[in-house]
């Protein structure tokens, strides 16, 4: 239930206003969004790469309604990824792209379009892109469009949730030689027809894509912070005779940080999903429906006088 009010919380604009001018956000954002601007996202790489940690890169941002926010989207991963080039960092990071940032709901094929520059600036840097999912509606839209990517570019990654009914036969279907997927459990509000609503089917789901993955032919990404997950991960790649370098394991920027660097230590690939930009609510408020515990803290700096 409380996860419910968190998601719908995210989607209200006068609780966004509210949210902005909160004391705490300030903490908040500097915990979980490495900056604002593309000097801050480069400086976050650096560092996380100074500690044997990969990142993947998300300018913030979603459901774009005009064409000229989707080319300023586009425009800001084109000069994000000459920077991480320029800088020597395209071996330590990729990029998270959000296909309705670049209009997706607009039009499909402009999305793509779009995309595709990225990967094409991408490919130039020597690094990856990885397409986000959104919520079920977009789906078949996003999958699509991976593939029409994978053509040209063969290892653009695409996430998948296991929160999703779907999500299984999406693994098996997608656990290809070259492709990348990410395995994350979903953070947005899903009606149950499509998505599995208690958390301990979630987690079994979760399971089910892992050795659907690992009994693939491509390179599993397991996004999760939860200890037994990681641990079934581990014991599934050993089972399937996997290499460490042949999988990751990913996590959020700001969380479990000493674990990320456990896992970096023991010789896993560890990339750590690294936001920025000013288009932060979104997405923190999502993290908060993720771990309920911090809304405690948030809510009660929300009467904090600055």
């Amino acid at each position: 239930m409380l996860r419910s009010v968190i998601l719908a919380a995210a989607r209200s604009s006068k609780i966004e206003r509210l949210v902005g001018t909160a004391p705490v956000s300030r903490t908040l954002v500097r915990r979980y969004v490495a900056g604002e601007t593309t000097a801050h996202a480069v400086a976050a790489t650096r560092a996380l790469a100074a500690d044997g940690l990969l990142a993947t890169l998300d300018y913030l941002g979603e459901d774009t309604v005009v064409v000229e926010q989707a080319d300023a989207v586009r425009d800001e991963y084109l000069g994000l990824l000459a920077a991480l080039k320029g800088e020597g960092l395209s071996k330590a990071a990729e990029v998270s792209v959000k296909l309705s940032a670049l209009g997706q709901r607009i039009d499909a094929e402009l999305a793509y379009d779009r995309a595709r520059e990225i990967c094409e600036a991408a490919a130039d840097a020597g690094t990856t892109v990885t397409v986000d999912m959104e919520d079920h509606t977009v789906t078949d839209s996003t999958l699509e469009i991976v593939q029409r990517l994978r053509g040209d570019f063969e290892q653009t990654g695409a996430v998948l949730q296991a929160y999703l009914r779907r999500t299984e036969d999406d693994c098996k279907a997608h656990a290809v030689a070259g492709s990348r997927i990410r395995l994350c459990k979903g953070a947005y509000k899903e009606p149950e027809s499509v998505a599995y609503q208690r958390g301990l089917d979630v987690d079994r789901s979760y399971v089910r894509c892992i050795n659907a993955l690992m009994a693939g032919e491509g390179y599993p990404m397991l996004a999760t912070h939860d200890p037994r997950l990681i641990e079934i991960g581990i014991d599934r790649a050993r089972w399937y005779d996997r290499d460490k370098d042949s999988f990751e394991f990913q996590m959020l920027y700001g969380i479990r940080t000493s674990e990320q660097l456990r896992l970096a230590a023991e010789g896993y690939r560890m990339r750590v999903y690294v936001p920025y930009g000013d288009q932060w609510y979104g997405y923190l408020m999502r993290r908060m429906a993720e771990r309920p515990a911090n809304l405690a803290v948030f809510v009660r700096s929300l009467w904090t006088k600055s």
